[in-house]
């Protein structure tokens, strides 16, 4: 069966811009059906080692991995074996290569170094005892360069050791301004299926940690083994450099480069640096480094070795675990690496050698006190941020390792959350009602370099209200009202549904009645007053719709948005008074309804494939249902188990329009689940972990994988590793989702509330909501504009919540509240931005509320006794709602339900509240 991550979808112009993007012939057979030749790395063949861990093979002209299978892996490689051929050519780099950035003496020039640029053999050294090869490298680097270096693949104590040895030869002093071990992984999925990439490819995630950092390398569908790199003996992980395929718009001044051609199923190398100073001082100078660069000079006969360790972990799950088990310094935060300020978070730490000193910086920015209770070998912490921004704590061990954790301090997430809501309907709000595109009044996006909203943008969408990098703002705008509702926000945001939305955006009449159209702004030139289109933009490119295409109703992708702002706007009218009055509630769940059938009529090209924010889908249907509306129900339930039925017999059934994507699998995740296809849920969910790391450092903790979305919804258009984009809100839910059922799987919860969290560091101090932030070390900044940021409060909305843990070695723990313990009482005060969900993971209980606040909750863990309390009565809420879910089915424990007889409707029990304050409490007794 053809597989459908190159069913491209009805846009020949979005695939020719993928194939200019990836233009490369790598892993293709030549037009005669030949294999492309062999460079001359392979005129001497490959070699292979058996050790405990690997199958490891090496090429022997250059002793660089050709294959690299880990024991148990069923052949699996997490080297590009099968593209050697393609690869051995001057210039490609493999795991054992190096790079140098030197200066000699007293020059003011630096010069660069690469063993890959010109291959020539090696010459071997003699192999002895636990050495499985080593060479020096004299004749693969250029006849100037001052050092000898000699690399050597060896075992120790049972595990795969490369180790450079790095000797001044020259006369003169020898300052090394950067050294880098290139990563090379199998993480090209050019010209591959989504069942190929899954079965021979890897993702990798950079823990920029200095003595303590590593690399984990994961299988792209989820499974084990996992491979970890972490230093042998002094090799910090300073900084993470990428390495581009060519100079080009699409990235950073390439330092080095390698020929195969990056896009969006390849986003590139990166290299491992160890010093990085020379880098900082040029390329990188306009950044703010993860570490404090650093250089090494070496006198005249001095030698310097460095080297890394290749560990086999037999599972994601289980990194930390191989970690420690391998005496490597092992962390973990709690709720994360975001600290709101008004959140006293948990740092946890374990080491075999003890805590020398903390350092934070910049001073004072987070306040850290050690805890003393006993935690079960991990050294414990609480920390309350206090300056907003980016943080870096620095802990140095007895045996001179130093270890770095980037935090990342917010304003109170419900503080940062009304900013949000105050920027967009104040700032981005649009009201120019001579706009020639009818955009009036909207919240539009914003350049927050420009501070001014944007009305022109050759990728029309963007300033077109539509598709993500277009509809970002104005859903940002609605999922924050469904967080935090406000009066005078929602009146501005009914008349934007009314005004624009509704018969503008999406079609009010006609053949083709609630379509929504791919962009209210187009060029078209010939309509327009001379000049009218800033010249100053590139308008001769497929992303500058005519009238016509923008017109389109045919991208799935853009029916999400719509339908969510009629969902929030139907939860609102329906469980406030006097909140939401343009409509009553069941319009808007009508035309939630009806905006869900239309992407499953209009755009069936892409409605096959998962879409972003798609599980708005599942909870109209089920609210549908709640409000009997049957008949409805009924037609939108066949609709969307046709799409199941067709995932549920592709072997990775979240493609997109991209032969790769990392946003789909949350409606797959969701529908196949609710229609029981519980296998096919599973490999989604493996499939995420494969690209959804935990790990200690703010910008990659939770980040789902995207690489490609700065050029179609950013500023700076770079092919990129993106920070918190909103595949990281996305990917969060079916986590957290998945952890409610099984609150005995720690790792989900740490993931999903990572990636929960990172979509509140797009949002600055006044409020204004970034993209996502640039990985790239020559920025490290978040975009200027808005782009594609609503899905990311999508998932934001649809996760935040206050999560209670009783962990076998932390004790006690929240997520986004402050908890203390009194005897057998856990008392927690929710501080996540909604403070409308709880969950109690050792009972498996799930409270919601439909409306209303929790200010704390009360858990007797002898009785089982739960106590809610719930903020007091206002004008739109004179009662609250509330829901009761059991998800997880823990032994022994009841169902639980209200002591006090409550009126119970629409799936949920009315609490009249009081003036100041309203207690419930639940147990399972009749």
């Amino acid at each position: 069966m053809k597989p459908t991550s190159f069913v491209l979808g009805s846009s020949s112009s979005i695939l020719a811009f993928i194939l200019c993007l990836s233009t490369g012939t790598l892993g293709q057979e030549t037009g005669d059906g030949r294999s492309p030749a062999s460079g001359p790395m392979l005129n001497q063949g490959i070699e292979d080692y058996d050790t405990p861990d690997f199958t490891l093979s090496l090429v022997r002209s250059s002793q660089t991995i050709a294959a690299l299978r880990p024991k148990g892996g069923d052949g699996f490689d997490f080297a590009p074996r099968d593209l050697l051929p393609e690869r051995s050519q001057n210039g490609y780099f493999h795991l054992g290569d190096l790079t140098l950035r030197l200066r000699l003496g007293d020059s003011a020039n630096w010069t660069n170094y690469s063993t890959a640029a010109v291959r020539a053999p090696v010459r071997p050294m003699p192999a002895f005892a636990h050495i499985l090869a080593s060479a020096d490298l004299a004749a693969t680097l250029p006849a100037d360069i001052p050092l000898q270096i000699v690399r050597t693949w060896a075992v120790e104590d049972g595990r795969l050791v490369l180790r450079f040895r790095l000797t001044n030869k020259s006369t003169k002093t020898v300052r090394i301004g950067a050294l880098g071990i290139p990563m090379i992984f199998n993480n090209v999925l050019n010209n591959r299926s989504l069942e190929q990439a899954h079965s021979k490819c890897s993702f990798y995630d950079p823990y920029i940690g200095e003595d303590a950092g590593y690399l984990q390398v994961t299988r792209l569908n989820g499974h084990g083994p996992a491979l970890l790199v972490v230093p042998d003996g002094r090799t910090p992980f300073e900084a993470y450099s990428p390495i581009l395929d060519k100079p080009d718009a699409w990235g950073a001044a390439p330092v080095f480069t390698d020929p195969t051609p990056r896009g969006i199923p390849f986003e590139g190398f990166y290299e491992w640096m160890v010093h990085s100073q020379a880098y900082a001082e040029n390329e990188w100078k306009n950044a703010q480094p993860w570490n404090t660069p650093t250089s090494l000079t070496l006198a005249p006969g001095e030698s310097k070795t460095y080297g890394l360790k290749l560990l086999v972990s037999d599972s994601i799950r289980h990194i930390e675990t191989t970690l420690a088990d391998n005496g490597r310094p092992v962390t973990l935060g709690v709720p994360g690496y975001v600290l709101p300020k008004d959140i006293e978070a948990r740092l946890f730490l374990k080491y075999g050698k003890p805590v020398t000193s903390l350092k934070v910086e910049p001073p004072a920015s987070i306040e850290v006190r050690e805890d003393s209770s006993d935690h079960k070998n991990w050294r414990a912490y609480t920390l309350r941020g206090n300056a907003w921004g980016r943080s870096r704590l620095t802990v140095t061990y007895s045996d001179g390792t130093v270890q770095t954790i980037q935090y990342f301090v917010i304003k109170p997430a419900s503080q940062a959350i009304a900013d949000l809501g105050h920027f967009l309907t104040t700032r981005q709000w649009f009201v120019d009602s001579s706009d020639r595109f009818h955009r009036a009044p909207s919240v539009i996006t914003y350049d927050r370099e420009a501070n001014r909203v944007v009305l022109q943008d050759s990728r029309v969408w963007i300033a077109g209200l539509s598709d993500e990098g277009g509809a970002g703002s104005w859903l940002a705008a609605i999922m924050k009202e469904f967080i935090q509702p406000n009066k005078e926000e929602l009146d501005k945001l009914q008349r934007f549904v009314d005004g624009v939305l509704w018969g503008g955006l999406q079609t009010k009449d006609g053949p083709h009645r609630y379509g929504v159209r791919k962009s209210l702004f187009y060029y078209q030139p010939d309509q327009m007053t001379p000049n009218y289109y800033d010249s100053s933009m590139d308008w001769k490119t497929w992303t500058s719709w005519n009238q016509k295409a923008s017109e389109a109703v045919d991208r799935s992708y853009d029916y999400p948005h719509v339908a969510a702002a009629y969902w929030v706007l139907y939860r609102l009218a329906r469980n406030h008074q006097g909140l939401v009055t343009s409509h009553p509630w069941d319009w808007y769940l009508n035309h939630a309804y009806e905006t869900s059938m239309a992407m499953a009529s209009y755009a069936k090209g892409l409605a096959v494939f998962g879409q972003m924010e798609g599980t708005i889908f599942v909870q109209i249907l089920a609210d549908l249902k709640t409000e009997g509306m049957n008949a409805q129900a009924n037609a939108l339930e066949g609709k969307m188990r046709e799409r199941a039925d067709r995932w549920e017999k592709e072997a990775y059934p979240f493609g997109s329009e991209m032969p790769w994507d990392s946003t789909g699998q949350e409606e797959v995740y969701a529908w196949t689940k609710y229609f029981g296809y519980s296998e096919k849920a599973e490999v989604t969910l493996d499939a995420i972990l494969g690209y959804d790391p935990t790990i200690p450092h703010w910008g990659y903790n939770g980040s789902a994988r995207r690489y490609w979305d700065f050029i179609f919804a950013a500023k700076d258009r770079r092919l990129e590793r993106q920070l918190h984009h909103y595949g990281s809100g996305l990917n969060a839910i079916p986590m957290l989702a998945e952890y409610r059922e099984h609150p005995e799987d720690f790792y989900l919860l740490r993931v999903g509330y990572g990636g929960t969290m990172g979509a509140l560091t797009d949002i600055d101090q006044d409020g204004f909501d970034s993209a996502a932030f640039h990985s790239f070390p020559d920025m490290l900044q978040p975009d200027p504009l808005t782009g594609d940021n609503g899905p990311n409060l999508f998932g934001h909305a649809w996760n935040t919540a206050t999560y209670i843990v009783d962990h076998p070695e932390f004790g006690w723990v929240a997520f986004g509240g402050n908890l203390t313990v009194q005897g057998n009482v856990v008392i927690v005060t929710p501080r996540d931005s909604f403070q409308s969900r709880i969950y109690v993971a050792p009972l498996g209980l799930w409270l919601t509320l439909d409306a209303g606040n929790f200010e704390s909750v009360e858990v007797n863990s002898s009785t089982g006794i739960v106590r809610v309390q719930l903020a007091g009565a206002d004008q739109i809420t004179p009662e609250a709602r509330l829901r009761v879910d059991q998800p997880a089915k823990i032994a022994g424990v009841g169902t639980y339900r209200p002591v006090s007889p409550l009126n119970f409707e629409r799936n949920a029990y009315t609490v009249p509240l009081g003036k100041e304050k309203t207690w419930v409490k639940l147990g399972t007794g009749n």
